[in-house]
């Protein structure tokens, strides 16, 4: 271990294999902590309200990025605890419009090196993502979304059922089925993540470059003057800040209205399934929108299984019977070889919808505060591209080019980008 008087933190190690060697010799006994435990100062340049995947991603490449490291991430409960670790883990760009694939696909390149850049394993596994096509009709709409695909510059293949069969042969190709699979949309450099990976991956790169994260400390209320908001008071006591930024994900109407602006935003409950282990069954990601349900395998062996939105609006981060019905049914018919596969467990996570199923990053209305939210269904696999383009927003006070379409001020122009469709209910 070796000591940084100037931080008064124990540095984390590089990890490698050789320090894994070396560790597992010494009977770990010399590894660093993670992160610190600091207490909040009186001041910063910049707050970030929630330490889920945006919120600490924002604070790195604050620092990464912009070179500023007077931040504090403030998480009222631990890191990862919201909908970082309450989803299905799906990572994806395939969305129809450009502005769309642009932002999605920034997340997947960067995705693609965040375990090199970050020094910790997020066990990104691109195995491909099919969305599946039950009708003529609905393989030439799938035409139209592959092409739109490539002409935005991401990957994309209209599969027909025996080229899907080859990549996942353990779904129902019958004719007799409800929903006969004629093929699918293929995006092959899609695939999971690992939840908590990437929520302390980021959180411990930014601690390494400065930026203090702050648990079980609860924003209660804002520092206004004048109209301006100079910091929040929470639960550890009044934080300055020259600018603060909410990324809260569900509970961004909550938070919106402690400070007085308001958001275009419904919160949900999405449910999601963990599956006893099984023996390799599945390689990739498979999405049927006709059946409104989808799943892929675990390193561990669980089957990872998704569905749609709840229908009416609740923060209970619970799920239902009638719900889970329709999911597993659903899933049930399109891969009969599951049926008599156990559950492990069964959860919910509160997700917030805006009326185009795109999100929200952008000025809250309220002078000094900046939101990250309305990511619906899509948020984990946008975490390192919301936490970049946040960054600029919170450094800069102007919008990436990437970001700007997404600014809240849409909903008064009628500029929408509406992603109903290819938002869907894959998370």
């Amino acid at each position: 271990m070796e000591f940084d008087t100037q931080r008064s933190s124990i540095v984390t190690k590089h990890y490698s294999a050789w320090s894994i060697l070396k560790e597992g010799l010494r009977h770990h006994k010399g590894w660093g902590k993670a992160w610190r435990t600091p207490k909040p100062q009186a001041e910063y340049d910049i707050v970030i309200i929630g330490g889920g995947g945006h919120g600490l991603a924002t604070a790195y490449y604050l620092a990464k990025n912009h070179g500023i490291t007077r931040v504090a991430v403030i998480e009222k409960g631990w890191l990862g605890g919201g909908n970082t670790g309450r989803n299905t883990t799906v990572i994806r760009s395939n969305y129809f419009y450009p502005e769309s694939v642009a932002l999605y696909d920034l997340s997947t390149k960067l995705y693609e090196t965040l375990s090199r850049e970050l020094n910790y394993n997020v066990m990104f596994s691109q195995r491909g993502m099919a969305v599946l096509c039950h009708s003529e009709p609905e393989m030439e709409m799938a035409a139209r979304m592959v092409n739109a695909m490539q002409i935005n510059g991401t990957d994309a293949e209209l599969m027909d059922a025996k080229d899907l069969r080859k990549k996942a042969p353990v779904l129902n190709y019958s004719n007799d089925a409800r929903y006969p699979i004629h093929g699918a949309v293929w995006q092959g450099r899609a695939g999971t993540g690992r939840h908590d990976a990437v929520a302390w991956g980021f959180a411990r790169a930014a601690d390494q470059l400065g930026i203090d994260i702050i648990q079980n400390c609860e924003v209660t209320g804002f520092l206004m003057e004048g109209g301006t908001c100079k910091g929040v008071e929470t639960t550890l006591g009044p934080i300055r800040a020259g600018r603060v930024g909410a990324a809260v994900a569900g509970h961004s109407s909550v938070m919106a209205g402690l400070a007085g602006y308001a958001l275009p935003i419904t919160s949900y409950t999405l449910q999601a399934f963990v599956s006893e282990p099984l023996k390799p069954v599945i390689d990739t990601v498979a999405f049927s929108p006709a059946y409104g349900a989808y799943f892929s395998q675990s390193d561990k062996g669980g089957l990872v299984i998704g569905g749609g939105l709840d229908r009416v609006p609740s923060y209970a981060q619970r799920g239902n019977l009638p719900m889970q019905e329709a999911v597993l049914s659903g899933l049930v018919e399109f891969a009969p070889i599951l049926s008599k596969v156990k559950l492990l467990r069964h959860w919910g996570g509160t997700v917030d919808v805006t009326p185009d199923s795109s999100p929200v990053i952008g000025p809250s209305g309220v002078d000094g505060i900046y939101v990250n939210c309305g990511w619906g269904t899509g948020g984990f696999k946008a975490i390192p591209a919301g936490g970049y383009l946040f960054a600029h927003l919170l450094a800069t006070d102007a919008h990436h080019d990437i970001s700007r379409p997404f600014d809240p001020s849409r909903f008064l122009t009628g500029h929408l980008i509406d992603e109903g469709a290819a938002s869907g209910i894959a998370h």
